[in-house]
């Protein structure tokens, strides 16, 4: 025996099909786009290729550079990426993770589209301008003479990357640039002014704190004008080939989303053509604001699943004391609620896309409950992100701290997801904003909930709980977390009783609703079926 013969290590999570979830294609065929199933299976084997997770290792190790300036002194202001980084892209784009659904007739469409960007998981940061690009339709259908000359680009499935006039591309990508110092989420607080011209266009002044995705075609921005804040269409290239004055003044140096560039931009008088009626700003920009909502509640499922897949397929492999740590009764008990954790976020993420789908084809009923239910699936979901990605690093001990195993750069996105389009108190209130506001959508999200009367009774008794919630006033700013909570936990219940696995709806009601729970993963009550559990979070390898 050598000092370097390698023992009971793992196997590598390679060469399996990330589109193999239950919840996931049980959701799909629910919500209307079983059609999608043979892509998606194609997207979910690339995703869990080699050759995806080395593009995705490599986009992050090699983040975007910021080159203001080229050799002669010319202001340039050109994001470089590594080929990984335009590769992920090109299959993104291809598959139709972007803004394609607005072109597709088929019902269901925003469906698959979300299903698609859950299984395509290798990087997470390029999901960034692909989410924007998606989000960034309705909200231009604000100006339809915009929408008819770039929303066929914004929907083509083609990548062309790359500074030139939009209108001579193959494809576009759309950015949105609203935060500013001073403001953050309060946008009306927004500085930068919009100086009307005689040609209908406006010229921009001001900085922008946040913009991600610099490198897009378009971008969709707030402004105020001489009638208030405003929308506005801003592209980095002008009809005639000139550089619009929009500078890059510095990439962000973040957490996590490396592999995606985040810029300070100042614009210097930037050419920019309205977007909706002057001083209907953030009513002409929330279309955008809301699907990039949806997307973080996805991208937070797809984290999840990958988290515990992970997890799982370490503990299936992995011996420890004379045992595979599957076997181990504390390490079932940590995959099963970590797994019943990620298939309540998955159940929920379908439910939302098949929302967003049915209100994108006029369904008055699912958009006021898309309207309460992305609010709560958006807090909810993505909170609970980074105490399971720490889960589930964990489960692999040693081997999920180090870089290699993927887990870090895991953990270092899970917190985006709640800050990005508003973290989460800005969530939380606007739940209770379409409370005060709007009695339509407290009464779709109860027909919602209740639609699974009497299947559980600590659902019902979940449920009679949290109306009462709602009926006492008093301090309800205070409490708006706790009410946004359990909102989703009884949103999440319903679903679970109805659609998903008995034993995962039995386990999740036991210890989220039941209260049989401790404030840790791993505090699953007895009685639980954890085999039947677990199995639907093992990956299938080869």
């Amino acid at each position: 025996m050598t000092t370097h013969e390698v023992l009971n290590q793992v196997p590598p999570l390679v060469g399996h099909d990330t589109a193999d979830d239950a919840a996931l294609l049980d959701g799909l065929e629910r919500e209307g786009a079983g059609w999608a199933a043979a892509e998606l299976h194609e997207l979910g084997r690339l995703g869990g290729g080699e050759q995806a997770i080395e593009h995705g290792r490599l986009a992050n190790e090699h983040p975007p550079v910021l080159r203001t300036h080229d050799r002669h002194g010319h202001r340039v202001d050109e994001v470089e990426f590594h080929p990984a980084w335009h590769e992920l892209m090109r299959t993104a784009v291809t598959h139709g993770l972007h803004a394609a659904p607005w072109a597709d007739d088929r019902p269901g469409a925003h469906v698959a589209r979300a299903a698609k960007f859950y299984t395509w998981r290798p990087d997470a940061g390029h999901g960034c301008p692909i989410s924007m690009t998606y989000a960034a339709v309705p909200a231009l259908r604000h100006a339809p003479e915009l929408a008819a000359r770039y929303e066929p680009l914004l929907t083509a499935t083609s990548y062309d990357f790359g500074l030139r006039p939009p209108l001579a591309k193959r494809g576009l990508l759309a950015g949105m640039s609203m935060t500013e110092k001073q403001g953050g989420s309060d946008v009306r607080a927004n500085t930068t002014t919009a100086r009307p011209e005689p040609d209908g266009t406006y010229r921009l002044l001001g900085h922008k704190w946040f913009t991600s995705a610099p490198m897009c075609d378009l971008f969709l921005t707030l402004a105020q004008a001489p009638g208030g804040l405003t929308c506005f269409l801003v592209p980095r290239v002008l009809p005639d080939g000139t550089r619009n004055p929009m500078r890059l003044m510095r990439l962000k140096d973040k957490l996590g989303n490396r592999s995606n560039a985040s810029a300070e931009v100042e614009y210097e008088h930037a050419v920019a053509w309205r977007v909706g009626d002057e001083g209907r700003g953030v009513r002409t920009i929330i279309d955008m604001v809301n699907l990039t909502r949806l997307d973080c509640v996805i991208g937070a499922a797809a984290g999840m699943r990958q988290g515990v897949t992970t997890a799982a397929h370490h503990a299936t492999h992995r011996q420890a004391f004379g045992r595979y740590l599957v076997e181990a009764p504390l390490m079932r008990n940590v995959l099963a609620d970590l797994a019943v954790e990620s298939e309540a976020a998955t159940v929920l993420m379908m439910r939302l896309a098949g929302a967003t789908d049915r209100s994108a084809r006029g369904d008055a009923g699912e958009t006021a409950f898309k309207r309460l239910a992305l609010a709560v699936g958006k807090y909810w979901v993505c909170k609970r992100w980074p105490a399971h990605a720490a889960e589930a690093l964990e489960c692999l001990g040693g081997n999920g701290y180090v870089e290699e195993s993927g887990m870090p750069r895991l953990f270092r996105e899970s917190p985006l997801n709640s800050i990005w389009e508003g973290s989460g108190n800005v969530a939380a209130l606007d739940v209770l904003r379409a409370l005060a506001r709007e009695p339509e959508v407290m009464a779709a999200f109860r027909a919602e909930v209740t639609a699974a009367a009497g299947a559980d009774a600590r659902l019902d008794a979940a449920v009679r709980e949290v109306q009462a919630e709602l009926s006492d006033r008093d301090d309800v700013e205070l409490r708006a977390r706790r009410v946004v909570e359990r909102l989703a936990l009884v949103l999440q219940g319903s679903l679970l009783v109805r659609h998903g696995h008995p034993a995962v709806a039995d386990a999740f009601c036991a210890s989220r609703l039941g209260g049989d729970h401790g404030q840790a993963y791993g505090t699953l009550p007895r009685g639980v079926d954890f085999a039947a559990i677990i199995s639907r979070a093992v990956p299938k390898v080869g």
